[in-house]
């Protein structure tokens, strides 16, 4: 078990994505620091994707709808284990992922904090019962790649800013497969 200290922790990158230290996840934010991050997203067997609105009470960007889960892993983590323990923390699930790309972003909030993230992202397939932690999500659906596209079009700022950016690659993806 990692201490709450070394939880609260994230990896500080550079563009390449290796490791030049570890910092205090609030503190990284508010720097503006580059550090590893996971997105995580889940379709059913009708092709839709599985979408979250984050809990009112996360630090930014809250009660935007997002991606299936994301987060950070902890240091000396691998990216893909911490996407897994995520899925189970906040959806109550787990199923198998494949790393599909990453890519890299920065967005400055209202609150002062930016993101600065080096975001790899996971796709998987789930059909089974979803067990959301209230304190990360405060709602969850299954809705086609069409009508969030469409969405998107219309009501981009009803998603995260890293959602927008990843959706189309991912979408993409899963269109190929």
């Amino acid at each position: 078990m990692l201490s709450t200290s070394i939880a609260a922790a994230v990896v500080l990158v550079n563009e390449n994505d290796e490791p030049v230290g570890t910092m205090e996840k609030i503190e990284a934010h508010q720097k503006g620091l580059l550090h590893r991050a996971f997105s995580v997203f889940i379709t059913n067997a009708a092709g839709e994707m599985l979408l979250q609105q984050r809990a009112s009470g996360k630090y930014h960007c809250p009660g935007l709808w997002t991606n299936t889960c994301c987060s950070h892993p902890f240091p000396g983590e691998r990216v893909e284990e911490a996407a897994h323990r995520r899925l189970k923390e906040e959806m109550g699930f787990d199923c198998e992922l494949k790393e599909v790309f990453s890519f890299t972003y920065r967005v400055e909030f209202d609150n002062g904090l930016t993101e600065h993230e080096y975001d790899h992202v996971f796709i998987g397939r789930y059909d089974g019962e979803i067990v959301p932690e209230s304190s990360e999500v405060s709602a969850y659906k299954y809705v086609a790649l069409a009508k969030i596209s469409e969405q998107l079009a219309s009501e981009a700022d009803t998603f995260t800013p890293w959602f927008r950016l990843a959706f189309s690659r991912v979408e993409q993806l899963l269109k190929t497969k």
